[in-house]
């Protein structure tokens, strides 16, 4: 039995903190997993930064209201939802990902949580688990799953690789070069084909 994780951001909704950028004007936020490897600092980094320029909870969560999913995200996981089990496996937050994944039809979930103060500031980031994109990988296996593994950035490696099947969609050229023995994909088209392929092989 097949069974699907995916990453969020960059695969099915567009890179939170580079809109939150956008919308502040503070380039610094533009850095993401695609650019630093090491997610504890790049986090400690950006609660630098939240801090400095007095940014809050909600001044992110109004940024994130007004996203979409890409385009054609919504369609491909209804598609993938049809034919296997699906979950998104995220380093985003419980208080970030509420109203994106109800306009990506409720998938289920694992993400981590943020510390709110009391005043709305963001004081730190609680792991659900340290590297808990492998660790989940490595849970559903031991439940006889065959897991494929969909993520864009140094901190899905660990998942892809861990899983039965990774695959890239839409990764950046440093990873890409990094990584050379993960198949890439640009295109839901293409993702759905390498998914249904892994799937009837297994059959």
């Amino acid at each position: 039995m097949h069974i699907v994780c995916c990453d969020l951001e960059g695969v099915f909704v567009p890179e939170i903190w580079i809109n939150v950028a956008v919308k502040t004007g503070i380039e610094e936020l533009r850095l993401t997993t695609r650019d630093i490897s090491d997610y504890d600092v790049l986090m400690k980094r950006r609660l630098k930064i939240l801090n400095r320029e007095h940014l809050k909870i909600t001044d992110i969560q109004n940024v994130i209201a007004g996203l979409d999913p890409l385009e054609g995200a919504v369609e491909f996981i209804d598609w993938l939802r049809s034919v296997t089990q699906v979950i998104i496996v995220s380093d985003t937050f419980v208080q970030f990902a509420g109203p994106l994944m109800k306009k990506l039809g409720s998938p289920t979930l694992f993400c981590n949580t943020l510390t709110i103060g009391a005043g709305g500031a963001v004081e730190g980031y609680n792991l659900r688990q340290k590297d808990g994109k492998k660790k989940a990988v490595i849970a559903l296996k031991s439940l006889d799953y065959s897991v494929i593994a969909v993520g864009d950035s140094y901190n899905d490696i660990a998942m892809l690789k861990e899983a039965d099947r990774g695959i890239l969609f839409r990764p950046p050229v440093n990873v890409v070069t990094e990584f050379p023995e993960l198949p890439v994909t640009y295109e839901y088209s293409e993702l759905k084909e390498l998914i249904i392929k892994e799937i009837d092989g297994a059959c």
